[in-house]
């Protein structure tokens, strides 16, 4: 009978092991809260619910062990819809999205959230550091080697060395990836 315990518990914790990680997602003013007890950056994912790519993004990327364990621990991952309703209290202002209109179908008014931080495209991937003030907006669709590079650009800091396009290609050319490239 010991045996088959044994055995049993194995089995749990291998299969258990297999499972992917899930990143930890939180609002913006969840985010910003936790920063104050304890500085970290905030990597924000903002999407809409009518935009592919963002789909992908979640599909294709976020559900990468590798990326979602990276930034559970390097950031405060916000998940914003930028054409949704959330209100979102940042630098003692409060954003909202007063045009939404709940009836509309695809989309939306902008929030804004959204425009404030000068997204121009979905998906975008925004972000802050540990003071919670505004690094920058990356549009479009990444994949877990390209989104790695990102992570760990603006985590080490390393985007404060790079002011021109060339230095950022120097800094891609020269960069290798950890991550695995799919789930």
């Amino acid at each position: 009978m010991k045996k088959y315990i044994l055995t049993f518990l194995i089995l749990v914790a291998a299969v258990s092991s297999g499972i992917s990680q899930e990143i930890k997602w939180m609002t913006m003013n969840e985010a910003l809260a936790a920063q104050k007890k304890k500085p970290k950056k905030i990597f924000m994912d903002a999407y809409t619910t009518w935009c592919g790519p963002c789909k992908l993004l979640d599909q294709n990327t976020f559900s990468n062990k590798d990326v979602a364990q990276y930034i559970n621990k390097h950031y405060y991952p916000v998940k914003f819809n930028a054409e949704g309703t959330e209100e979102v209290r940042y630098r003692e202002l409060t954003f909202t999205n007063p045009d939404y209109d709940p009836n509309r179908k695809g989309r939306n008014s902008t929030h804004q959230f959204t425009r404030a931080m000068k997204i121009t495209g979905y998906p975008s991937l925004v972000f802050f550091d540990e003071k919670g003030d505004l690094i920058g907006p990356i549009p479009g669709y990444r994949n877990p080697h390209q989104i790695e590079l990102f992570l760990k650009l603006f985590k080490d800091e390393d985007y404060k060395q790079i002011n021109t396009p060339e230095a950022f290609k120097e800094y891609s050319d020269s960069f290798t990836n950890e991550f695995e490239p799919a789930n």
